[in-house]
């Protein structure tokens, strides 16, 4: 198992309408066929000085091995949404664990 854990952190002046949009693209990404499990969250209202709470979205997917990650990675699916959406990234953050 793989896992690709994702956080985004948008722009200051990216608007209400765009982040809704932006989950709502998150959300095909389930249709990737390699994809086993998908995760969508926003901060959790913990305060901890190990949680970070900075960024705008956390995605997890879950892959059942490396090669099925590399057929998410070129999928039009996923290459839609970073074209749609890679000017709203301020940053982005990846942990991959197997």
């Amino acid at each position: 198992m793989l896992s690709h854990h994702v956080l985004f952190w948008l722009k200051a002046d990216t608007t209400a309408e765009q982040k809704s949009a932006f989950r709502k693209s998150l959300e095909t990404l389930k249709d990737v066929e390699t994809v086993k499990g998908l995760y969508i969250g926003t901060p959790a209202p913990i305060e901890r000085a190990v949680v970070d709470t900075t960024y705008t979205f956390s995605l997890l997917l879950l892959f059942a091995d490396i090669a099925g990650h590399d057929v998410y990675q070129v999928h039009p699916l996923h290459k839609a949404f970073l074209d749609e959406f890679r000017a709203t990234f301020e940053k982005v953050v990846i942990y991959d664990a197997e």
